[in-house]
């Protein structure tokens, strides 16, 4: 087996997950300061105007982009299920449906929102002084999907057959990219909000050319072949079960958050300004936690495709250990340094103050968001994504749209607007917890363990 690639179903699943996650929350934090990158350079240089007008865009480029990492969450599961069986043909057929679809997806979502970012804006009651600079950024941003959707199929690819090392390479060339790009745009160019959004594009497309790139250059059989391209409509039926529920919860999960932004546009300019500066924070530790989300559908799928019982429930039960650990220390973290935080976006005391008040309620919140998405990542690695979808959507979405319209309506501050999520948090998580529970107990105690290999040579032609 080639030595870039882990067999997950062997060995210790707390070193293990550990290892394997470690590529992953490098990764992931190198692309959140990417993308802080943006907002520092335009609040720093361009203004607060600037810097409100980028802010003010993150719920909608979160609903696009959550969309497709969702999508690719499908793949991860499937490859990875296939990939832990040892079953080449499959896998095959799965990776090279999987690379079209996803780029189907992105080029729909690049043509959605670049004809719909002006009524988006309109529908979040954008700030007028906002708004010319946020419609700018959007659709320049959008013309990055089909990159941001090839990549994300990339990673999932790599991530289902253990090797989180490469998209870690290749995300850090397109970041330095990124930030090199900003600074030249912004500083000696002049073009605030399109300069930022300008390098975005350019470093997603040259994420995604390495990483699909590297999938047609090797030889392991999850590489792309172009021979082999073809929709395979089985596999585009299982690809779109496990996908579409796992982008639509994201999509509508960001909906959901679409009513919170608009009313964090209610108050004044300064705290939408610190706000925004605050919600960098977010994507911070999401993305460590998501590591370990990662980690666990990609063991519960090798292992579960392997047939190894007793290694699936212990990979939940590890990974969400480590993200709450990894949610509880940065969340008191961004409490006790909040402001040495605040002071890479802005440079306003005002706004520095609106953003700490973010940051307070939110440091103390984060760790609890560990046990519903990590449920969730559970349950999508035994290939069950429908349910969960309808919980999320549920428990933290429409309680969401609640939320706004009762407690927050009724007490009109914006603590009581942030209190909102770890409510939600918590709520969700106990019906995941109890949906999983269930499915594991059914599920895992009717799969039948697989012969170690079919012959040495199926297992290194694996590699």
């Amino acid at each position: 087996m080639n030595a870039r690639l882990q067999d997950l179903t062997c060995g210790s699943l707390r070193s293990q997950i550990l290892w394997f996650s470690l590529p992953l929350i490098a990764s992931n934090i190198l692309q959140v300061l990417f993308n802080m990158s943006d907002i520092a350079v335009v609040g720093r240089f361009a203004g607060p105007n600037a810097l409100g007008a980028v802010g003010s865009t993150t719920t909608l480029v979160t609903l696009f982009t959550g969309f497709l990492i969702g999508m690719s969450g499908g793949v991860n599961v499937l490859a990875a299920q296939f990939f832990g069986a040892k079953n080449e043909a499959e896998l095959r057929r799965t990776v090279h449906t999987a690379f079209l679809i996803c780029l189907t997806v992105g080029l729909i979502l690049a043509a959605g929102g670049i004809g719909l970012a002006r009524g988006l804006l309109e529908l979040l009651h954008t700030k007028a002084e906002l708004f010319e600079g946020a419609e700018r950024y959007l659709r320049i941003y959008f013309l990055g999907m089909p990159a941001l959707a090839l990549y994300n199929f990339g990673n999932a690819v790599f991530s289902a057959v253990g090797d989180t090392k490469r998209p870690l390479y290749y995300l850090t060339a397109a970041g330095i990219v990124n930030v090199a790009l900003n600074l030249f745009f912004v500083i000696v160019c002049g073009l605030d909000v399109a300069g930022v959004a300008m390098a975005s594009v350019i470093s997603q497309y040259l994420s995604a050319v390495l990483t699909v790139g590297a999938l047609f250059r090797c030889r392991g059989i999850y590489a792309l072949r172009r021979a082999a391209l073809r929709f395979d409509r089985e596999k585009s039926k299982k690809l779109l079960r496990l996908g579409l529920p796992a982008g639509l919860q994201s999509a509508i999960f960001a909906i959901a958050n679409l009513f919170i932004q608009a009313s964090v546009n209610s108050f004044d300019t300064i705290m939408v300004e610190g706000n925004s500066a605050a919600a960098n924070a977010d994507a911070l530790v999401y993305d460590v936690m998501t590591a370990f989300y990662t980690a666990c559908a990609s063991f519960i799928g090798q292992n579960y495709g392997a047939g190894k019982r007793e290694r699936v429930m212990k990979s939940y039960q590890i990974s969400l250990l480590y993200s709450f650990g990894a949610g509880a220390v940065m969340g008191v973290g961004l409490i006790v340094f909040g402001r040495q935080f605040l002071a890479l976006f802005t440079t306003e005391e005002a706004v520095a103050n609106a953003g700490m008040r973010r940051l307070t309620i939110m440091g103390l919140s984060y760790a609890v968001s560990a046990f519903m998405d990590c449920t969730i990542a559970a349950a999508r690695g035994l290939g069950k994504t429908v349910v969960p979808m309808v919980i999320v959507i549920s428990g933290s979405c429409v309680f969401r749209v609640i939320w706004v319209y009762t407690i927050f309506a009724y007490f009109g501050t914006i603590t009581s607007l942030y209190l909102l999520y770890i409510f939600s948090w918590t709520i969700t998580a106990a019906a995941e917890i109890a949906y999983f529970i269930r499915c594991c107990r059914r599920q895992v105690a009717n799969i039948r363990p697989r012969a170690e290999s079919a012959s040495p040579q199926a297992a290194s032609r694996m590699g």
